[in-house]
């Protein structure tokens, strides 16, 4: 995937598989802090933006899912 930066690569996969594995609105907000911490500091040493933009919509999708 992205061989430049290993623990982009890895903290981007764990955020993926917390999402995937929200069961409760308590564990979607704890994904939802993981999010933001992932934004943050990546921002910083600059990140390619589709990560973001799949992180949130995957957010998205599994809070639908929740709440339905």
């Amino acid at each position: 995937m992205y061989k430049k930066h290993p623990p982009l690569e890895k903290t981007y996969n764990k955020i993926l598989l917390t999402i995937e594995s929200c069961k409760t609105k308590e564990h979607l907000e704890g994904a939802f802090n993981m999010v933001k911490n992932f934004k943050t500091l990546y921002k910083k040493v600059g990140y390619p933006k589709a990560l973001s933009y799949n992180l949130d919509k995957e957010l998205n999708k599994k809070i639908w899912k929740i709440t339905l």
